[in-house]
């Protein structure tokens, strides 16, 4: 006969597999088709063994995530106006959306903290809604994201943020949750745009955006307001 205690044990092990599966890093960059080790060409976040999501948009570790390793990475070069790929080390198994900063680094992108108002988002991944019948998420369960370096981007060394805003547990204030990296890239070839509008991050955020803190369940959302700002596509 199996024990009682033999059963908790098993439904432990299965609760923590679970919750750990179903959380997430992104590790790794996707230059000219290849992938990057991980931690080589992004800074090595907090929960890189937990994997666990910052929550608190006022946390300084909305920005990269990288308070407890201190991370600096390997600069990557990538040329404008070509495919940049940020992959997860999994699948983005929850409901959410994307969003993907970057920052100019001031001095040398190992040193950059990316303080200050000097981030400006480059692409977006928002939901799919039916005006109140249906809302889907097309970055759920995709193993990363990739997107084109703008054209016009200056030159240059910057970090690029990934953020995927987890939104099953959205519905209270607090409850959305942040999965975060910041990769370091070394832009060729670009050209004399002004990127923006720029945004502090921590700042972007306060929490109480539509976008942020919602219930996607019941009623489904008729519509859905992407946070932070427009894209700049160069």
């Amino acid at each position: 006969m199996i024990s009682l205690k033999l059963v908790a044990l098993a439904i432990g092990a299965f609760s923590l597999l679970s919750q750990t599966t179903a959380h997430y890093t992104f590790p790794s960059l996707v230059v000219d088709g290849v992938t990057t080790s991980p931690w080589v060409n992004v800074r090595m976040t907090n929960n890189y063994n937990t994997q666990d999501p910052v929550t608190n948009v006022s946390s300084p570790d909305l920005r990269c995530y990288d308070s407890a390793t201190g991370a600096t990475a390997t600069t990557i070069t990538v040329a404008a106006d070509s495919e940049l790929g940020i992959m997860s080390d999994g699948t983005m198994y929850h409901p959410g959306v994307v969003n993907v900063y970057m920052a100019k680094a001031s001095c040398d992108v190992d040193s950059f903290a990316g303080d200050g108002a000097v981030w400006f988002k480059v692409y977006e991944i928002p939901p799919v809604t039916n005006g109140g019948t249906s809302i889907t998420f097309p970055s759920q369960n995709q193993a990363g994201v990739s997107f084109t370096i703008p054209k016009n981007l200056p030159s240059g060394q910057y970090l690029v943020r990934m953020e995927q805003i987890a939104l099953h547990a959205a519905a209270n204030f607090g409850g959305a949750q942040f999965y975060i990296s910041c990769g370091q890239i070394e832009v060729t070839g670009g050209g004399s745009g002004t990127p923006g509008p720029l945004v502090s991050i921590p700042g972007v955020y306060t929490g109480n955006e539509p976008g942020i803190k919602i219930n996607i369940y019941s009623p489904v959302p008729a519509n859905y307001t992407q946070p932070g700002p427009a894209v700049w596509s160069g």
